[in-house]
């Protein structure tokens, strides 16, 4: 009876690897944050404008709570 070989492939120069499960996992992932950026950013500016419209805070405090948080990040 002969003996069975084993098949192997071999990546050609400049070959693609295949997608593991953590890359295709980031990829959902910045995706979705592709998405939900936008978004969270136009409720954040419908809510500023509410609370301009109703009087409860000022255009300028509002960028000075801005500026309070961006130096805070830095």
């Amino acid at each position: 009876m002969p003996k069975k070989k084993k098949v192997t492939k071999k990546l050609r120069r400049g070959g693609v690897a295949k997608s593991t499960p953590s890359s295709s996992r980031l990829a959902e992932l910045a995706e979705a944050q592709e998405i939900l950026l936008p978004e969270l950013a136009a409720r954040v500016a419908a809510i500023e404008h509410l609370l301009i419209e109703k009087g409860l805070c000022s255009y300028d405090e509002l960028k000075q709570a801005r500026t309070f948080i961006d130096t805070r990040e830095a």
